[in-house]
């Protein structure tokens, strides 16, 4: 077997294998004596036929398909694994017979997506977003609140209207231009005013109903909405108010926080949502500077995304919604049906997203190459360690219990960490209404790392 590779359009290569007789004849047995026995023929046990029984029953190239196959597996994949250092296979290839002549081989073309090489103009001196995200007093009255609610005692409602944060139980049936759709109809539904559940404008315009009171509520489904058939469209419900509810709060004391937040005092459980709170405001400034970051870059790179690299990027998205579902007791086909769409429909939607996904992952993968971003052993081993010490385990006993991924994992959050520090140090960051400026903070994306990881 020799072969040769071309460049091919659309960020593919074209792999020419040339296989002599004997290799393809070799095959060809092979694919006998895997296929032989679901041929019958008369006079023979089924797979007791010989080959040439069988292929003068069936044709002579009863066993081809198989027999490329065989060829396929035997040499593709040791093709990609010596090819490695030239370009890296990202779907399934395309296959097909160039040449077969009789006494003379066959020759297989194989055109491969690849890894496309990406092209950045520039990715310092930007000038780029910075986030930040602050804690006031009112985020932390929220999470009491939120405590609180745990606890809370439901009464329900029999002299006012319906306001924000009740809940209401209700009959409802929507319709499109007169026509029902498949969804839009419930009887006894609880619903929370205010919690978002439903499209913008539903819940605001149940607000003021009286038990035992009907309405028509019109509103209009966003342009995003997962439905195609419901997109942007106008939809008038009408709608019944069954019961109406609220939620009674104990009263926030020392008492109550001991019991069931682990502080001692009102004071020290409002210090410890405060510690919180910051914390999580910081995360998320630093994973919205990244993305911002990665985003900008982006502007400024191109690339030929083969299709199978957006395919398998839906794929993954398609993968974590179901996990969602899953988590709600949903499974991803009933969704999809109860949304009237086609699975092809529902992957569609995902489209959009998927491109700007890959590009950052090739982006990312850029830069960390052309400047030689990497992680050290002992780098590698602190961070080991550190884990270790947060479990109260030594060095020896964590780095030994670890699961091979785990070690990849920490290499690449070190590696990622490294990117956006160079990143930072080599942009300016400006926060909105402020001056641009260069800072080397520290940052902690989640959506670049893990897009790094995925990569890896």
């Amino acid at each position: 077997m020799n072969y040769t590779q071309a460049v091919g359009e659309k960020s593919t290569v074209k792999l020419t294998i040339n296989f002599t007789e004997e290799e393809w004849q070799g095959a060809i047995s092979q694919a006998y004596l895997k296929t032989r026995g679901k041929y019958a023929v008369p006079g023979f046990r089924k797979g007791k036929a010989p080959k040439p029984v069988i292929e003068n029953y069936y044709g002579k190239g009863v066993f081809y398909d198989e027999a490329f196959n065989v060829l396929y597996r035997e040499h593709y994949f040791a093709i990609l694994e010596k090819e490695k250092d030239n370009f890296t296979a990202v779907g399934e290839p395309e296959l097909s017979v160039e040449e077969m002549e009789e006494g003379k081989g066959i020759t297989l073309t194989a055109v491969v997506p690849v890894k496309p090489e990406v092209e950045i103009e520039t990715y310092k001196g930007l000038k780029i977003k910075k986030y930040e995200y602050n804690v006031t007093e009112a985020d932390i009255d929220a999470e009491a609140k939120k405590l609180l609610e745990r606890n809370a005692t439901e009464v329900e409602v029999t002299d006012r209207p319906c306001k924000n944060g009740d809940k209401v139980n209700i009959d409802f049936s929507g319709s499109v231009d007169g026509e029902k759709f498949a969804g839009g109809t419930a009887e006894g539904y609880d619903l929370v005013l205010g919690s978002g559940s439903f499209i913008p404008g539903f819940e605001a315009q149940v607000e003021g109903m009286e038990i035992g009171g009907a309405r028509d509520i019109t509103v209009k489904f966003p342009e995003d909405y997962q439905a195609d058939n419901l997109r942007g469209k106008d939809a008038v419900f009408a709608i019944k108010l069954n019961k109406i509810t609220e939620n009674k709060l104990p009263e926030l004391n020392d008492e109550y926080v001991k019991k069931h937040a682990g502080a001692e005092t009102v004071e020290e459980y409002r210090n410890n949502v405060r510690e919180r709170l910051l914390k999580s405001a910081e995360n998320r400034s630093r994973d919205e500077t990244e993305n911002s970051i990665v985003e900008e870059i982006c502007k400024h790179a191109k690339a030929e995304i083969p299709e199978a690299m957006i395919e398998s990027e839906i794929d993954s998205m398609v993968k974590d919604f179901s996990y969602r579902l899953m988590y709600q007791g949903i499974k991803l086909e009933d969704y999809v049906k109860y949304m009237g769409q086609t699975m092809e429909q529902f992957r569609e939607q995902f489209k959009p997203q998927a491109q700007p996904r890959v590009m950052s992952q090739l982006v990312i993968d850029k830069i960390i190459r052309t400047e030689g971003i990497g992680a050290t052993d002992a780098e590698i081993d602190a961070k080991i360690e550190e884990q270790g010490k947060s479990v109260g385990k030594s060095f020896e006993e964590y780095k030994k219990s670890m699961d091979p991924r785990q070690a990849d994992y920490i290499k690449n959050d070190i590696i990622v960490t490294k990117l956006f520090d160079f990143l930072m140090s080599n942009n300016e960051l400006y926060t909105e209404g402020g001056a641009a400026e260069k800072t080397a903070e520290k940052p902690a994306a989640k959506s670049a790392k893990k897009t790094t990881k995925k990569k890896a």
